[in-house]
Formats: structure tokens, C-alpha cells, sequence
């Protein structure tokens, strides 16, 4: 039986990208690992860490057996070789040709799943590229609205907003915006995580979420009535709780995923205590996609020290997804697809 095949981008090739796939492959983790990168630059990374990797051009031929220390290489030539620690403004285009050949690869049945090592942003603005960041390059490619979610073995967060200075965030949370967001985690959470029911639990913006109206009104003009209203096509949604008791242990055991007004509302807690086992999910695409909960760390690129838990935990939740996704068709929900 194939493995399922799937396509690790390898980051910011100044960064620890290439070093922690590097790392990946010497894994035996049981799927077709085909890097999207410059085939040099991944040689170079597995030196660096003293590792002996097989890298074998991708033919797409089926694949039953990986062994550790090998994995297929899809090329995309660097602009400029790379300098550890130094991003170059010369690759932000080969960057962007990885990630544009991993998401239509998804998109046309190439791939199973992708799975992405840190870019840097910067150096690809400073080419001239407008460009904020992976979820919504892959959510304006495959023409998709996506959510954010963090995730560890024990916490699923997702973001309302993203990256957004707080003093925006108010604005930004809207009816039409909250109630998009929560319909694709209900229906995520049943079709990638196999949760017939989920349970969401809806964190309030303000303090003591607003302490009815007298810490701000977006709970009681906002949030309270949208939830109410997807109570009735029936979903279930708790809250808006306060975000400084709803982590507590005893809270958890009432939801499966919470919903967090702003980036960092929810994210301190879920990196404080998993940061090694965090990852990161762009809900909504029509492809799984994972990614690391970190950066580039160019403080430790070429020194072969970085450590590779991320992005190994990335690839066995793609892993798991894809099985997953096999297997589960989730029946549909009242009004699932409105606003």
C-alpha cells in the first residue's frame, strides 16, 4: 500500500528550516516525505547537522516503504546560496514558488498533506512581495476563508483575528466575521477531527467579558446575540467566557476547541505549556496544512542545534488528519454554509 505523500516546505533558507527537514527525514515516520525545496540547500542543512540523508529526485511514482534518512526532493533552485542566519532578499521568490507548488500539488492530488517549516516575513517584503504570512497566501490560492488554530495533545485554539495590533481587534470583530469563523471550526472540528459534536467554547473580548456592559459592550451587542443564534441552527457554544478563568482544568473538560478574540489572548497558555508540541492548522482550505508554532531562530541556523519537535509534531498531526480524512464524512449541520 503507498505511503500517503507529503510536502514539506523547508522555510526561510537562512533560517533552521532546512535543518529541522533535514532532521524530519532521519525520522521513521511511516509517509512519502517530499521536501519543496532547493535540493543543495537541503544537502548542505543535513552536513550541518551531521546527518547522511538520501535525497532522491520526485518522480510522483508511489511509494511503500520510506527509510529513515531518505526522503524525495521536489526542486525549486535558491536565488542566491544561502548564509546562515542572514535572509536574503534574493530568495523571497523561490520561497513563494514552494509554497505556490505545495498548495496546488494538495489542490491536484499530488500531495496528501503540507507541511510547513518558518519563513520570514521581512525578507520577503523587502523584496517588494506583499506578502503577511503563510495562512493567507494558501488561503488566497486556493480562493478559501480560513481560520487559524493552534493545537497541542491536550488544547485547540482558534483565532477570531490574527495579526492585527489589539487596537484593531474591536473593530474587526464583527457578526459576520464571528459567525464565518465559528462555522468553519464546527465544521473542521467534525470533518478533520472527527468530533461529531463539537464542543466550542467562545472567550470575551473584554475583561471579565465585559462584566455585563460595564467593561465594553461587544459582548452584549456583539457576541452574545451571534451566539445565540447559532444555538438555534445547533451548535454548541459556550460563553462568551472570561479568558482568565477558561483554562482552568475544570473549565476544559466542558469544551473541545475555544475560539480566542485576539493572538494573544489564548496563545500564551497553549505555548507555556506545549510549546514543543504545538502546531499550527489553517482550517478552511480544501487541503491539510500544518506547520510549526515557531520561527525562523536565526540565532541557531547552521549550528545544527535546532531542535525538531515542532516540526515532527506537525508531521504526525498531518499524518493523523489524512487518516482521518479517509475515513470520516461528517453528516451535515442545519445551516452550515450560511454568511
Amino acid at each position: 500500500m503507498a505511503l500517503p505523500r507529503l510536502a514539506v516546505t523547508a522555510g526561510e533558507p537562512a533560517g533552521v528550516g532546512p535543518e529541522l527537514v533535514a532532521r524530519l527525514a532521519a525520522t521513521p515516520l511511516a509517509a512519502d516525505l517530499v521536501a519543496i525545496t532547493d535540493r543543495a540547500l537541503l544537502e548542505r542543512a543535513a552536513a550541518r547537522c551531521n546527518l547522511r540523508i538520501a535525497v532522491i529526485d520526485d518522480d510522483g511514482a508511489p511509494c511503500e516503504r520510506r527509510d529513515p534518512g531518505s526522503l524525495r526532493v521536489h526542486h525549486v533552485p535558491l536565488g542566491a546560496t544561502e548564509r546562515p542566519g542572514q535572509p536574503d532578499p534574493r530568495n523571497a521568490q523561490h520561497v513563494l514558488a514552494t509554497l505556490a507548488e505545495a498548495a496546488d500539488g494538495c489542490m491536484a492530488g499530488r500531495y496528501a498533506a503540507v507541511v510547513t517549516a518558518p519563513l520570514q516575513k521581512a525578507s520577503i517584503n523587502e523584496a517588494g512581495i506583499r506578502f503577511s504570512g503563510h495562512t493567507e497566501f494558501f488561503a488566497e490560492r486556493a480562493r478559501a476563508d480560513v481560520v487559524m488554530m493552534l493545537a497541542s495533545p491536550e488544547l485547540r485554539v482558534a483565532l477570531a483575528t490574527t495579526h492585527l495590533p489589539l487596537a484593531a481587534v474591536p473593530a474587526a470583530i464583527t457578526r459576520a466575521t464571528l459567525a464565518r469563523t465559528l462555522r468553519i471550526v464546527h465544521a473542521e472540528l467534525r470533518a478533520k477531527f472527527g468530533i461529531a459534536a463539537p464542543r466550542i467554547a467562545v472567550l470575551g473580548l473584554n475583561p471579565h467579558a465585559g462584566e455585563g456592559g460595564h467593561l465594553g459592550r461587544e459582548e452584549l451587542d456583539t457576541i452574545i446575540p451571534l451566539l445565540d443564534d447559532l444555538r438555534a441552527e445547533g451548535m454548541q457554544l459556550l460563553g462568551p467566557l472570561p479568558a482568565d478563568t477558561a483554562f482552568v482544568p475544570a473549565q476544559r473538560t466542558r469544551y473541545d476547541a475555544v475560539l480566542a478574540m485576539y493572538h494573544d489572548q489564548a496563545l500564551p497558555v497553549l505555548k507555556s505549556e506545549a510549546f514543543d508540541r504545538t502546531v499550527n492548522l489553517t482550517l478552511g482550505l480544501p487541503f491539510i496544512r500544518t506547520s510549526v508554532d515557531h520561527g525562523t531562530a536565526l540565532d541557531l541556523a547552521g549550528s545544527g542545534r535546532a531542535d525538531p519537535a515542532s516540526l515532527i509534531a506537525a508531521a504526525n498531526m498531518a499524518m493523523s488528519l489524512v487518516a482521518r480524512s479517509a475515513t470520516y464524512s461528517p453528516s451535515p449541520l442545519r445551516g452550515e454554509g450560511k454568511g
